[in-house]
């Protein structure tokens, strides 16, 4: 059997509050991102870049979002604000992958943003292929301007997805998968 499609078929995200230590050091971090870059980029736009949360840094981001979230509601649960404050801390990095979508002559935003979408997955696949566990989420601050505007992102940027990558430290559980009567057709043209 071909050992990268029975790869594919096993593959499974780990919860981000289920990775732990290791994470990919920078020699293994720098492969990982050059294989989400091996994505379909028609025009070759690069329409993505890669945002690195790792070390002391995650907690830094952490109390942004935390203040951004403190700002929004002053009456906010402790237990919530503590959440902020550890949340790029669930996992030893974490990559934000941001779309850089721009109108083009020739190339249609839409395909730029599947190609932001795609280097998010070649990043979990390629993180799990290197025996670690992953999780692509996005949650409110990858919509939130100012949260945006503190990972450093232009106005015209969007999150397409922040990579939490580390050790599992718990089996993933397996989740029911669609039916594929129910989701393929074959057009024929008759």
């Amino acid at each position: 059997m071909n050992t990268t499609l029975a790869f594919l078929e096993r593959r499974r995200s780990i919860l981000a509050k289920d990775l732990g230590m290791p994470g990919p050091g920078d020699e293994q971090l720098g492969r990982l991102l050059t294989i989400a870059a091996r994505v379909p980029d028609h025009g070759r736009l690069v329409p993505w870049r890669f945002v690195v949360l790792a070390g002391d840094a995650r907690k830094r981001a952490g109390a942004r979002m935390a203040a951004i979230a403190r700002e929004d509601d002053r009456a906010i649960a402790e237990g919530r604000l503590e959440f902020e404050r550890a949340r790029f801390e669930r996992a030893p990095v974490v990559v934000c992958v941001v779309s850089r979508a721009a109108p083009h002559p020739k190339i249609p935003e839409w395909e730029q943003l599947l190609s932001a979408g795609a280097a998010c997955q070649m990043l979990v696949t390629a993180a799990s292929a290197m025996g670690f566990g992953a999780q692509w989420l996005t949650e409110w601050c990858a919509y939130d301007r100012r949260a945006r505007s503190e990972l450093g992102l232009d106005e015209h940027e969007r999150v397409a997805g922040f990579v939490y990558i580390g050790t599992a430290r718990a089996a993933p559980s397996e989740r029911e998968r669609p039916v594929m009567s129910n989701i393929v057709t074959h057009w024929t043209g008759a």
